[in-house]
């Protein structure tokens, strides 16, 4: 049951204008997005990384690649892996659009309390329930190629953008997508979840400053306290914790 740390990339000059990025090329983290991104690096030093996944957007691969300069307690960090169904939702004819102009179409209510049918207008617009059917396929076959490759310990980190990093938990908490706007994935954030054989387990969700050592794995030959469950069970009365 591998660890999966789902980060958002760090700030872009289109979050700060207003603007819908999607697929818009060269989008890049500014000044803080790029402080961000070495913070968050500092934060995964304690922790040796099995495998990094990206988005294809620059903005990702940015991110991706702050991570990697940092090496880990077992050094040299993996190259980062592109995964293009962890890209952003193809907002079709919305792309590059300021949010403010676009809260006033009558599409925004759909997206806002209805996603699981809204569907981004023009020849490559999206549906959100498509762009999270993609997305979990994604992360649970890089989850199980982790576990078979590093084992059930291993911790790996899925860069991506905050609509599917929403729909990813999401489908973790077993929440209709309808629900997914409640949640939120700011810029580095953090948010952990684990693929149990019964049930996903959500440990952290946009978590932008904890300490994340406490998800290293454990040292070899030593043992689980006894009163820990079995993997794929909920701890009754909430357990001890890590």
């Amino acid at each position: 049951m591998p660890t999966l740390l789902l980060v958002r990339h760090g700030r872009t000059t289109a979050n700060t204008a207003g603007v819908l990025a999607g697929w818009t090329p060269g989008v890049r983290l500014d000044e803080h997005g790029e402080q961000q991104a070495a913070a968050l690096a500092a934060r995964l030093a304690p922790l040796p990384l099995a495998a990094v996944v990206t988005s294809p957007l620059e903005r990702c691969r940015q991110t991706a690649e702050a991570l990697g300069a940092v090496p880990g307690p077992d050094g040299q960090r993996p190259a980062a892996v592109v995964e293009d169904r962890l890209g952003e939702v193809r907002y079709g004819d919305w792309t590059g659009r300021e949010l403010k102009a676009l809260a006033k179409e009558p599409l925004w209510k759909t997206v806002q309390a209805h996603p699981s049918a809204a569907v981004f207008p023009g020849a490559d617009g999206e549906g959100l329930a498509a762009m999270q059917h993609r997305a979990v396929a994604a992360v649970r076959e890089h989850d199980a190629r982790v576990a078979a490759e590093h084992g059930e310990d291993a911790v790996w980190v899925a860069v991506t953008h905050g609509d599917v990093i929403k729909a990813l938990l999401a489908d973790a908490l077993g929440m209709h997508l309808d629900l997914f706007q409640r949640l939120a994935a700011d810029p580095c954030s953090v948010s952990v979840v684990r693929y149990a054989p019964l049930r996903p387990f959500v440990l952290r969700t946009n978590d932008s400053g904890g300490d994340l050592a406490g998800f290293a794995p454990r040292r070899r030959g030593r043992r689980r306290p006894a009163r820990t469950a079995p993997s794929s069970d909920a701890v009754v009365g909430g357990g001890a914790g890590a």
